[in-house]
């Protein structure tokens, strides 16, 4: 391609754009009720049962079905098989229902495994946004913020990361901007939640950078 042809000029810019707004949305309709579905691997960081299932729900965002994460564990975990992903974001909509312990959801990134990745979560019970690195099964905040969570209202929260830098959206609001250079590589994203959080999920979007 002649870099000084005006139009080639313009084939490169529209493959630019092109790649910078790969995305895929994840809404579950598709999917049976009753089951994770392929693609998605339900796992855990410590010990416990968890318990992701596909479900119809009449709040979803995109009727008719959510994720629901309804066990108990240190942090349930689902992670979407086939996705390695280094710079882009992740987002998702998501709904407290119950908990004694904890009523949280988060996203996960550049994850290797269950015991290693990225997470940032809002949490009903505490009304904060935390961002996290979870190394060898260990969970290490490096930025929190106070912020209403309301407990049984959907949510958005989006996460955005290019080298070691990350930006947490909370409905729409930029709460957080941190850095940390615990995983710099490409990895799988997903979903997280805490204790016996119940919680529902619904379009989860991942994009490339």
């Amino acid at each position: 391609m002649n870099a000084t042809n005006p139009l080639a000029h313009l084939i490169l810019a529209a493959c630019v754009c092109l790649h910078t707004a790969r995305a895929e949305t994840v809404n579950f309709d598709n999917l049976p009720v009753g089951d994770i579905g392929l693609g998605w691997i339900s796992t855990q960081t410590g010990t416990g049962n968890p318990k992701w299932t596909v479900e119809a729900d009449d709040t979803a965002p995109s009727k008719p079905n959510v994720l629901k994460q309804s066990g108990t564990a240190t942090f349930p975990v689902c992670l979407k098989t086939g996705t390695s992903l280094k710079d882009g974001f992740v987002e998702v909509k998501f709904k407290a229902v119950a908990g004694k312990e904890d009523q949280a959801g988060g996203v996960i990134w550049r994850a290797k495994d269950a015991d290693n990745y990225y997470v940032a979560r809002a949490n009903a019970l505490e009304d904060n946004v935390t961002i996290y690195h979870t190394l060898k099964g260990r969970r290490v905040a490096f930025k929190n913020v106070s912020h209403p969570v309301k407990p049984g209202v959907w949510h958005s929260l989006r996460v955005e990361f290019v080298e070691n830098h990350f930006t947490v959206i909370f409905d729409g609001q930029k709460v957080i901007e941190a850095t940390d250079d615990t995983f710099r590589d490409a990895g799988w994203v997903g979903l997280w939640t805490k204790a016996d959080s119940v919680t529902l999920f619904d379009d989860f979007v991942v994009g490339s950078k």
